[in-house]
């Protein structure tokens, strides 16, 4: 039985037709569209697409950014305008011939590594997706935990420093605003803007407002020095929530994914090596080990089919 499972991110629209053992047979992607009305189009059609080119999909299911309740509706989401109040599982069931199943992207994500990914066979695991935001899915107990009205794991939105950059959600410090893709690119921007980081300057034509987070990734993954230092002390900020969230659920197992995870150890490794100084008595406990999402960007699309199998009863 295929499914398919669409994955809508800040930047990218990623939407796969998978078997149940979490194969890809076939891929589609694109940038995503301003405008909830534009995104529901765009996942209708990528749909249609998909299905005619692997015949037999069965049901569809979407991870949005955002809080995302029991009923598939997403009330708010910082990264994705125009998503407030919109009954996405309602207008895309409307669209579609086959039964749609809607869940924020994280908890889709996390759903994918755990049935066919790093998390395999734990029962235990803090997924975070480090992207235009910070996600989070929390698998306890083997099962996604999603709250009492559907809106748990908001990972990216409790406060690590109340003096600290403004959230895209309007707060300010929140994790997410320190350790996201978005603020890796402000970091490198004010690396550049003190003259630390020619390096990644370079990579962005010699203009300190086009940097983003690609090119300070870029210039790590090339050994440059600007970029690896850059790189280590935004790690910094990300085992600095990691580590509180290590100390409040205790999981067996830390999965990193989302659009930063093709960073692989030049991330991965300096969040590891940080992560020890935030955890209590971390000398004294098994600290989880932190490990990249072994299905990468693709998650987010993969848990989503894998969600959409649970709307197909068994034969």
């Amino acid at each position: 039985m295929l499914t398919a499972g669409v994955d809508i991110g800040g930047t990218k629209l990623l939407a796969v037709a998978a078997t149940g053992k979490g194969e890809i047979v076939a891929e589609r992607r694109q940038a995503t569209p301003a405008g909830a009305d534009a995104v529901l189009s765009a996942i209708a059609l990528v749909v249609a697409d998909l299905m005619a080119a692997a015949p037999g999909i069965a049901a569809v299911g979407v991870g949005l950014p955002g809080l995302v309740d029991l009923d598939g509706a997403i009330h708010y989401a910082p990264n994705l305008p125009g998503f407030v109040g919109v009954p996405a599982r309602e207008r895309l069931a409307a669209r579609l011939p086959v039964p749609v199943a809607v869940d924020n992207d994280a908890n889709v994500a996390a759903l994918g590594e755990v049935l066919h990914g790093a998390g395999r066979g734990r029962r235990e695991v803090l997924v975070v997706t480090l992207g235009t935001g910070i996600g989070g899915g929390l698998i306890i107990n083997g099962t996604v935990n999603r709250g009492g009205f559907g809106l748990a794991a908001e990972i990216g939105h409790f406060t690590v420093d109340r003096d600290g950059p403004v959230c895209a959600c309007g707060e300010r410090g929140h994790w997410e605003a320190l350790a996201s893709g978005t603020a890796l690119g402000r970091r490198a921007r004010e690396w550049a803007a003190r003259g630390d980081a020619p390096g990644v300057l370079a990579r962005a034509g010699g203009v300190v407002e086009a940097i983003t987070g690609h090119e300070a990734g870029e210039s790590a993954l090339a050994g440059e020095a600007d970029g690896r230092a850059i790189l280590t002390e935004h790690a910094g900020d990300v085992a600095l929530g990691l580590g509180g969230l290590v100390n409040i659920f205790d999981p067996e197992l830390v999965v990193i994914g989302g659009g930063l995870v093709h960073l692989g150890e030049a991330l991965i490794g300096p969040i590891r090596a940080a992560l020890p100084a935030h955890v209590e008595a971390a000398d004294r406990r098994t600290v989880p080990p932190v490990v990249a999402a072994a299905l990468g960007e693709q998650a987010g699309a993969v848990g989503a089919a894998a969600l959409a199998r649970t709307l197909v009863p068994p034969p």
